[in-house]
């Protein structure tokens, strides 16, 4: 869910969600995270990069593999990259 206006997250606003993160991990270990989006995949990375630079690589979130992708909304929006994503997808296992 996005905040009002479809604006990106403020830093205060992902800082208040970090804390659930190791809970979450905690009910069921992840195998994997697939981080859907630049602002998953900069938040959990702690990074600016680009998603197109940190796509394509596996990361690690505190030592849980992660793979970042376009966000199913993005994809939705600009069909011509759903090919690069899922090639992607599939060349991870996936």
């Amino acid at each position: 869910m996005r905040p009002p206006g479809n604006r990106d997250p403020e830093p205060d606003e992902l800082a208040a969600c970090r804390p659930y993160l190791p809970g979450a991990n905690c009910i069921h270990p992840a195998e994997i995270i697939l981080a859907l989006g630049h602002v998953a995949a900069q938040s959990l990375l702690d990074t600016k990069e680009t998603i197109g630079h940190l796509r394509g690589q596996v990361h690690r979130f505190q030592g849980v593999p992660l793979v970042a992708t376009y966000h199913p909304a993005y994809l939705l929006r600009k069909p011509t990259d759903k090919a690069r994503a899922w090639k992607i997808c599939a060349s991870l296992g996936g």
